[in-house]
């Protein structure tokens, strides 16, 4: 009888890793290898008109390399990890078909975790419970995230107790569901399937890490920062939007406002990048399966296209 062949699965690979530490000229370089196509994994590069402070590549730096989900929401809707997840699983499928290979690129780790290994079943949003908890916030700092340590100390933990958008979901499941948000992400999950995943995270030394945060951080605001938030404004997006909220948008928002000088936002900006980049590292290294690389993406000792594993 003639032995039937195996056939390999399509490979995933996602790359991953705190700001600044070359995610996306590694998927650029592993595209170019692997006759791949990169999907954007990071936040707030799916909204448009903000491009400088999200480190956007521009059409020529993409090299010719086809990019998605990238601009594809305006600043006030609401984009979720279960959108970006059903987005994300309709593009690899696409890019997979086409006899390409999808990279993953960004480093928000909870769109990562939502594609590859699925979401627990939660409650929909409920926007006047938001409201009144936002509200309740505003008249009491800091209460919410008092408030959902009583209710679910576990995930409290999880979150930084100024991140009161992250405070607010966990409080609407724990409410609407009526079961610690813990407990309801232990249930079962999707997982992506019909894959060979390959995820590779950057773990870079910390203060050259710093350091490139830095320039980043100067960079993007002598390089135009305030003023596409200027004409984000002018063109009607409201200051209350959603990506206005992330580090950099925030500060250079103050800058407009009057409520800070430039240096002083560089500095504000660069700190907070820093404190950001450390909650990623920590997060990706309990990423299951992740292949930790101590060198940035963009290394020049590195010659990711003899990466015999990526073959």
């Amino acid at each position: 009888m003639e032995k039937q062949k195996t056939v390999s699965p399509p490979r995933l690979f996602a790359v991953a890793g705190p700001t600044a530490s070359g995610k996306s000229e590694l998927a650029l370089r592993m595209a170019d290898c692997l006759d791949g196509e990169v999907v954007n994994c990071d936040s707030l590069q799916v909204y448009r008109g903000f491009d400088i402070g999200t480190a956007k590549l521009t059409g020529a730096e993409r090299r010719g390399i086809p990019h998605h989900l990238i601009d594809i929401v305006d600043p006030d809707e609401v984009f979720t990890a279960g959108e970006f997840a059903r987005r994300a699983r309709r593009v690899v499928g696409e890019i997979a078909s086409r006899g390409k290979v999808p990279i993953l690129a960004g480093g928000t780790g909870f769109y990562l975790r939502s594609l590859i290994h699925g979401l627990s079943p939660g409650p929909q949003r409920d926007e006047k419970l938001r409201e009144r908890l936002a509200a309740r916030e505003g008249r009491r700092p800091g209460s919410l995230h008092r408030l959902l340590n009583r209710f679910d100390g576990a995930t409290a933990a999880r979150i930084h107790p100024n991140d009161v958008r992250k405070t607010i979901r966990a409080l609407e499941i724990c409410l609407l569901s009526r079961r610690p948000v813990s407990a309801l992400m232990a249930g079962k999950r999707e997982a992506l399937e019909g894959y060979g995943v390959i995820k590779i995270g950057l773990f870079p030394p910390r203060e050259e890490l710093y350091r490139r945060i830095q320039v980043r951080t100067e960079r993007m605001f002598h390089g135009g920062l305030v003023a596409e938030v200027e004409a984000l404004l002018a063109r009607g997006v409201s200051p209350e939007a959603k990506p206005f909220e992330s580090l950099g948008y925030r500060q250079a928002l103050n800058v407009v406002r009057g409520e800070m000088d430039v240096a002083q936002a560089i500095a504000d900006t660069a700190l907070r990048t820093r404190q950001y980049a450390k909650r990623q590292m920590t997060w990706f290294r309990h990423e299951p399966g992740i292949r930790m690389i101590e060198a940035f993406g963009d290394s020049e000792q590195k010659n990711w296209a003899d990466q015999a594993r990526w073959r």
